[in-house]
């Protein structure tokens, strides 16, 4: 599995690349423009994130916009988001105005910090990236 993960703050960004690490190879951005270019670049190359693990509050760009541009590239690419990454959302932010916009935005999941690593397990089962 490929996977991007998407953090500005260091101790979140290690924790994840921790528990990932024996699921895949994983990417590093440390903010939502480094995220866009990151994966456009992969689909390009044909090779696309699996899972990009995406916070929201982010410098240069946000999670929210992030997840936009991401989601409009694989559709210009004729990739729609049931078929494109899975994009995770985790992050402080837990509110349900916060949870719709990035459903609404097409993210395929949303786990508020702290991370757990059983939960963010559970949920990577049931978005079918690991048994």
């Amino acid at each position: 599995m490929k996977i991007l993960i998407v953090e500005d703050d260091f101790t979140s960004r290690l924790l994840l690349q921790e528990i990932l690490k024996d699921y895949g190879i994983c990417h590093i951005a440390v903010n939502g423009k480094e995220a866009v270019v990151a994966a456009t670049t992969a689909r390009e190359a044909g090779e696309p994130y699996d899972l990009i693990c995406l916070d929201i509050m982010m410098p240069e760009l946000d999670g929210q916009d992030a997840l936009r541009q991401i989601r409009a590239h694989e559709e210009s690419q004729g990739v729609i988001s049931t078929q494109g990454a899975k994009i995770m959302m985790i992050t402080a932010l837990g509110d349900i105005k916060n949870v719709h916009a990035a459903y609404g935005n097409l993210c395929d999941g949303y786990l508020a910090k702290p991370i757990h690593k059983a939960k963010l397990l559970n949920d990577m089962r049931q978005l079918k990236l690991i048994d």
